[in-house]
C-alpha cells in the first residue's frame, strides 16, 4: 500500500511560497517550518516547500521548459478568485474558459510554478467541499 504524505515543490525561498499558498488555501503554515523547508498540512497530505539552490522555474505552456508539476482548484466563482489570487501575487498566464463559463485558467505562483483556477460543469458546492455530479 501506498499513501501520499508530501507534495514537495522546488523553490528559492519556502517560507515566502508557503505564505503564498497559506493565503490561497486559508491554511496554517507548520509551526516548525523554515527557510530550508516550510509545510502546510492537508489533512494526511502536506504541501511542502523546499529550497533550491540555482533555482530555474518552468515556462509552461512553453514546451521548450514544460511544467513540472501543476495544481487544480476547483473554484465556485473564477472571476472572484482571481483577482483574490492575482492580488496574492500570482501572474495569469492563459485562459481557458469557454462561453459558458466552464473551463480553467493558468497562472503561475511568485515562484513560477504553474496552477489552474478551474470551474467544472456538474460540480456543486456543499458545506463538506465540492461534489461531483
Amino acid at each position: 500500500m501506498l499513501q501520499l504524505t508530501d507534495f514537495i515543490i522546488d523553490c528559492p525561498d519556502p517560507m515566502k511560497l508557503a505564505a503564498f499558498y497559506s493565503e490561497l488555501t486559508g491554511r496554517a503554515i507548520k509551526a516548525d517550518s523554515d527557510d530550508q523547508w516550510a509545510g502546510i498540512p492537508f489533512g494526511a497530505v502536506e504541501l511542502a516547500f523546499q529550497r533550491v539552490d540555482d533555482y530555474r522555474p518552468p515556462l509552461w505552456p512553453d514546451d521548450d521548459h514544460p511544467k513540472q508539476y501543476h495544481l487544480d482548484f476547483e473554484v465556485d466563482d473564477i472571476e472572484a478568485e482571481q483577482r483574490r489570487v492575482v492580488g496574492l501575487g500570482a501572474t495569469l498566464r492563459k485562459d481557458f474558459i469557454g462561453p459558458e463559463g466552464y473551463g480553467w485558467r493558468i497562472y503561475t505562483d511568485p515562484a513560477g510554478h504553474p496552477f489552474c483556477l478551474c470551474r467544472n460543469k456538474g460540480v456543486t458546492w456543499t458545506d463538506e467541499g465540492v461534489v461531483r455530479s
